[in-house]
């Protein structure tokens, strides 16, 4: 077993071989901590990172339960602790939600949600017996308000958030961290065909509305306004922080999209108030 007091913290980091886990895992290494870094292959994580101290690099397929305890078990044999869970594993669905096929909807939340669930499970108990840890699920700014083109892939994000909600409640009276982070549109592969999937199905009715969506997700790829370093930055000054929040926005159209959210959310509620509370006995 390596000495886990060499390090600052231990994180396991699903999903760490591209994109903004592998940004984050970079951040926490170069933060003088160890990382568990997570991939369906292996090679991948170390053909990225090399030989660095600290990193253990370990093949996962969060859809399959019995690898996710494996590898969780594995950290603990390695390192001695995990003391931050990053699930970031996870991809895409562009389409109209009619568009979308059972198919393409469940392979969407094997790995979204109940992956997220798996390695989740594995890591708790270790967590709890510790009474400490920090538990930071990626969802997204889609998480927080849908919209067309994207609605199958966001309700798996609104199924996270409903997720940390309650993994916040139910651990913090154990000493156990609970955030979920909303990215916004950062410059990453995510909208690249390795971690986006689009519906070869189209329905000329949603041209206006999906079907437009489906044309920016092309033009805008790649020249997104967030910048995934200070994402990965940001992840670390959360860690370290003495008070977590529950949910983290990154990025301004993040912040902007929850506020317009809010303001709808308001007014609606405040034109149908009377209707709303007449339900009482």
């Amino acid at each position: 077993m390596t000495t886990a007091n060499s390090f600052k913290r231990v994180w396991m980091i699903t999903g760490a071989s591209r994109g903004i886990g592998a940004k984050i895992a970079a951040a926490a290494l170069a933060n003088g901590d160890a990382v568990v870094a997570t991939a369906r292959d292996a090679s991948t994580v170390t053909q990225r990172f090399g030989d660095v101290p600290g990193l253990l690099a370990v093949a996962l397929d969060v859809t399959n339960e019995a690898q996710s305890k494996a590898v969780a078990q594995a950290a603990i044999d390695h390192f001695g602790r995990i003391d931050v869970l990053v699930n970031n594993a996870g991809f895409g669905l562009l389409g109209a939600v009619e568009e979308a096929s059972a198919d393409e909807v469940r392979r969407l939340y094997e790995t979204n949600v109940f992956g997220l669930l798996n390695i989740t499970r594995a890591v708790l108990p270790f967590m709890r017996s510790a009474r400490s840890g920090h538990v930071i699920n990626l969802s997204s700014v889609g998480g927080y308000a849908s919209g067309p083109g994207f609605g199958v892939y966001c309700s798996t994000k609104f199924a996270v958030e409903g997720l940390s909600e309650a993994l916040h409640a139910e651990l913090a009276p154990i000493g156990i961290k609970v955030t979920v982070v909303e990215p916004g549109y950062f410059r990453t592969e995510f909208l690249e065909g390795n971690s986006l999937v689009e519906s070869p199905a189209t329905i000329a009715d949603y041209d206006s509305t999906a079907g437009e969506v489906r044309k920016i997700a092309k033009a805008v790829t790649l020249n997104q306004p967030g910048d995934p370093d200070k994402l990965a930055t940001a992840m670390v000054t959360l860690v370290e922080a003495e008070h977590a929040p529950l949910r983290l926005p990154l990025g301004s159209d993040c912040v902007a999209a929850i506020e317009a959210k809010n303001v709808f959310v308001a007014e609606e509620l405040a034109t149908w108030r009377e209707v709303s509370v007449s339900t009482d006995f």
